[in-house]
């Protein structure tokens, strides 16, 4: 899988589809009692590894500050994107995340309803004009160029896909509203399993691809495991690993990784 740059770097970054409303699975999340940790800052870690050029994995962290608090019936949860992380060239780093920039340091703000089961942006139009004006200031600091691409891509973005952008991490940790969690049973083929430990609930969904990767033509497996706190209803922990799997079965090799983890800011 070569490393893509640019808008489509990006996207596949942090992007997840989003579920429709009343989509979200019922069989894995059900029972769930949803009560966010009202007043409890937290810090919330999207790693991301792909394989590069020369073959090694890139890694890429987006690294979150969230708190929650009521809202009448419901909650409030405030997130902001304090920094990104890599250990990729600075000159790939910036094509991976130029999509991201504006919004590091940007407060967002959710509207979560009382069973955690919708999840809307508060005032997204808004969002992109402060993101705009931090883009129009990279361009008077002398990266013109580089602010002329960033605001062509956002301007040629759909509304649903600049929301998707922004809020793709933030909305997979409700459990009740992640329409990604499988229904506790076969899909599409697919194996999914459960298991119950204490308050956590686990929840893996192993599946196979025919995909060229890389140029290969080899198959693609896909392991996906969602950790749950039930007390809560967040997930807390979060995997998904594509491996390219060698003929026969006898091997299989990691070209992408993303983990999702939540836990108390220090």
């Amino acid at each position: 899988m070569m490393l893509l740059g640019g808008l489509g770097g990006a996207l596949l970054l942090i992007a997840q589809p989003l579920p429709a409303d009343g989509d979200a699975p019922v069989a894995a999340t059900a029972q769930l009692h949803f009560a966010p940790p009202v007043g409890r800052p937290m810090s919330y870690r999207v790693t991301t590894r792909r394989i590069g050029r020369d073959g090694s994995l890139i890694n890429f962290s987006l690294v979150y500050a969230l708190q929650w608090q009521r809202i009448g019936r419901g909650y409030q949860l405030d997130a902001t994107l304090e920094r990104i992380d890599s250990d990729a060239p600075p000159a790939v780093t910036r094509a991976l995340t130029m999509m991201l920039q504006p919004l590091v340091g940007e407060p967002l703000a959710y509207l979560v309803a009382p069973d955690g089961s919708r999840i809307d942006l508060v005032d997204p139009d808004g969002l992109w004009e402060r993101a705009s004006a931090r883009i129009q200031a990279t361009g008077a600091e002398g990266r013109r160029a580089e602010a002329k691409q960033l605001a062509a891509l956002i301007a040629a973005l759909p509304a649903a896909e600049r929301d998707r952008l922004a809020t793709a991490d933030v909305r997979a940790l409700v459990a009740s509203a992640n329409g990604a969690i499988p229904v506790a049973g076969p899909a599409d083929g697919a194996s999914v399993s459960m298991l119950h430990g204490g308050a956590l609930r686990t929840i893996a969904r192993v599946e196979s691809q025919s995909a060229a990767v890389g140029g290969s033509g080899a198959p693609l497996q896909i392991d996906h495991l969602w950790t749950v706190d039930t007390a809560t209803g967040l997930v807390v922990h979060e995997r998904r690993q594509s491996w390219i799997v060698e003929p026969g079965g006898d091997g299989r090799t990691l070209v992408e990784e993303r983990v999702r983890a939540l836990e108390p800011a220090s």
